[in-house]
């Protein structure tokens, strides 16, 4: 899951080529790849790693084919001219000695519902935390403008803690487990090392998944795969984000899913690979208040839904054993939340 704000990072503002040549290696160690530099630094720099080059001069931004302006307030002059950019390009980024003087409501507000993304000028990670939480909403953006590299590691955190959503897992009784025949299984292989109670949302219907555990569950019969998921068939809904589902069977290497743990605590992580293969499968339906919901996995040893907190083997499974699930109350189109009424059984 990516942060739904945009964190760019100046190197221009230091003055060696080896300083801001260690900001923007330090910036892409810590994933930031929105970097403001010099023009005679770019093609040196793009050797370094894949990032988008932003180019601030005279106070005109360039950045992927798209334009905006810089705007540094030091006046009632300056503010006003901010608060007219709305609508009127692709980025505005602002910029003050003392944000104490400046009324950065006004500017949200102004920027709100317009196509323009209005950045602010921060020299740390508490300077984006409030300009992220002012008004609720916040800013569309920020410009870390530091030559200290922990200020890029505090971003990082940050952002990392920004992302973390917490979704509600409910306690499902098991009313159903049938053996079926064989089908075309999906296994989601990652780029993480998933923990223990820790698994993906994963159902046949998109209003009610189920927590299907990692492989990362010591076992008798095969080596442990922490990063691996063995989600089920290629029909299921896997929850990709918190407001978006995806089939199993259009995932491929490169997509973000959410890791989700018992608690409900989510991670994006990126999928390293998926493999179809046919294997015999089992039918799992669970009952929460008066709706019912199920789900279909490959019949092993080795798939565990987490039972009472714990992973729990589906051989072990049994009806009336309660289970973690995820529900929703919207339907789905395309994986897109929607209101309208949608029955799937």
């Amino acid at each position: 899951m990516r942060l739904e704000k945009i964190i760019w990072i100046r190197s221009d503002i230091a003055e060696s080529h080896d300083d801001r040549k260690n900001i923007v290696t330090c910036a892409l160690e810590n994933n930031f790849i929105d970097i403001i530099v010099r023009e005679d630094d770019k093609e040196t720099f793009e050797k370094l790693g894949k990032f988008n080059a932003i180019l601030v001069k005279d106070g005109k931004i360039r950045v992927d084919g798209r334009e905006g302006e810089f705007i540094s307030i030091e006046g009632k002059e300056d503010e006003e001219k901010a608060l007219s950019l709305a609508e009127k390009t692709d980025y505005v980024y602002v910029s003050t000695k003392n944000w104490m003087v400046i009324p950065v409501e006004n500017l949200i507000a102004a920027y709100q519902n317009s196509n323009t993304k209005l950045l602010v000028e921060v020299k740390d990670s508490d300077d984006m935390r409030l300009f992220f939480e002012t008004l609720e909403v916040g800013v569309d953006g920020v410009v870390l403008n530091s030559t200290d590299k922990q200020n890029i590691f505090d971003l990082r955190k940050l952002a990392d803690e920004l992302m973390i959503n917490t979704l509600e897992l409910v306690s499902a009784r098991i009313t159903k487990i049938k053996s079926l025949g064989t089908g075309d299984r999906v296994c989601v292989d990652t780029c993480s090392i998933l923990n223990v109670g820790e698994g993906m949302l994963i159902g046949s219907q998109s209003n009610g998944l189920f927590l299907v555990h990692s492989e990362s569950v010591e076992s008798e019969y095969v080596d442990t795969r922490p990063f691996r998921v063995n989600a089920g068939p290629v029909h299921s809904y896997i929850l990709a984000s918190s407001d978006k589902t995806r089939y199993l069977s259009d995932l491929k290497a490169g997509d973000e899913i959410l890791a989700v743990n018992r608690k409900g605590s989510t991670r994006s992580v990126i999928l390293g690979r998926v493999k179809v293969e046919k294997r015999p499968l089992i039918l799992v339906e669970a009952r929460y208040e008066n709706k019912s919901f199920n789900i279909i996995l490959q019949n092993a040893e080795t798939i565990r839904l987490v039972s009472e907190g714990k992973p729990k083997s589906i051989v072990d499974l049994k009806e009336g054993d309660s289970i973690l699930i995820w529900i929703d109350d919207k339907g789905r189109h395309f994986g897109m939340k929607v209101d309208e009424s949608i029955i799937e059984k």
